[in-house]
């Protein structure tokens, strides 16, 4: 087992063992007192582990309900966010009460959210079942929906009160899913550490806790020194706003990871070629994407990409932050103007 600390404005556990789903409601019993707890999953994700959570959860003296919606990122929408409102309400849970968000990204999204706006607010765990979720988007509070304009466009920082990661579940992903999580681990040694980006281009199953540890670990000590994204923060954007474009210009049918896999290759050929970043970091990118299974061609052209980054929750004004690598284990922002933003997509679809 493996514990990381987070020290945000919530205090909170990273818990990532195998075999823990059995023990998470002693778990959460640690840190938040006997109250009712929603258990909020997609039909998918509850039909493998819902019932051993809930059963945990009572065994542990919460009193459980339990609310599923259809798998997948069209889910995470308004409507779905309105649902797990009503359902709370419906049951009328207090602030006394807590939310457990048992899924991947978009489970633990949507339920941060409701979490956050319910009564104002009322405490939630997060339990990832993903490789992604373990990595990414359980740690660090934001949470939120995707408009029809873009993803993420409405939301709340708002931490979890404990996040629990059973590494089993990833043993049911199909590979493609966990891909996605490998991804954003890709992702992190790029920005931060070397020798962690260097572990993805092996055989690196074997040492899993290692993996999602060092990963919470990096995003842990940017998100304590920029909780709430107007700085640092945005280094763990690398990839992802040419990434976001692309799931948009799929209708989702491009997974998340898949994206940001080809919206790093897209910045990081950009700022080769512009003499920004180490010669030969591209090349380095490529083979260890391609060697993760995971893609680096875009199907999208430079103008289409261009005009639904202009959307992108992470521009301001007539300007936009990229990310751009200097190394492998090092990326820098690097603010532009929405008209250099185009010429940097068009390089980085260059061959």
């Amino acid at each position: 087992m493996k514990k990381i600390h987070i020290d945000a404005s919530v205090k909170y556990d990273v818990i990532i063992s195998h075999g823990i789903l059995e023990s998470c409601g002693n778990e959460i019993l640690k840190v938040i007192p006997k109250s009712r707890a929603a258990l909020v999953s997609d039909d998918k994700v509850f039909s493998l582990y819902g019932e051993k959570v809930k059963k945990s959860l009572e065994a542990s003296g919460f009193e459980v309900v339990c609310h599923t919606f259809p798998n997948g990122e069209k889910s995470k929408n308004a409507a779905t966010y309105i649902e797990i409102l009503e359902f709370l309400a419906e049951n009328k849970l207090t602030r006394s009460d807590i939310a457990v968000a048992l899924g991947g990204g978009v489970t633990g999204d949507m339920v941060g959210f409701a979490a956050a706006t319910y009564l104002r607010g009322i405490k939630f765990v997060q339990i990832p079942t993903t490789f992604l979720a373990a990595v990414d988007s359980s740690v660090g509070g934001k949470t939120g929906i995707n408009l029809e304009s873009g993803k993420n466009l409405a939301g709340a920082f708002h931490q979890p009160s404990l996040v629990i990661c059973d590494t089993d579940t990833f043993d049911t992903l199909a590979p493609e899913t966990f891909s996605d999580g490998v991804s954003e681990a890709i992702k992190c040694g790029m920005i931060a550490d070397a020798a962690l980006f260097e572990k993805m281009s092996g055989d690196f199953k074997e040492n899993i806790e290692e993996i999602i540890a060092s990963c919470v670990s990096i995003k842990r000590d940017v998100v304590c020194c920029d909780e709430f994204d107007t700085g640092a923060r945005q280094l763990l954007n690398y990839g992802h706003t040419i990434g976001h474009a692309i799931e948009k210009c799929s209708s989702f049918s491009v997974t998340h990871g898949h994206a940001v896999a080809i919206g790093m290759a897209i910045i990081t050929n950009a700022a080769e070629k512009i003499g920004f970043c180490e010669s030969g970091t591209y090349e380095k990118l490529i083979g260890t994407l391609e060697k993760c299974g995971l893609p680096t061609e875009c199907p999208y052209g430079a103008e289409e990409l261009y005009s639904v980054t202009l959307s992108d929750k992470k521009r301001s004004g007539n300007s936009v932050t990229l990310v751009l690598p200097q190394k492998i284990g090092k990326c820098v922002l690097h603010k532009v103007s929405t008209e250099e933003l185009l010429e940097y997509i068009k390089k980085g679809l260059e061959k």
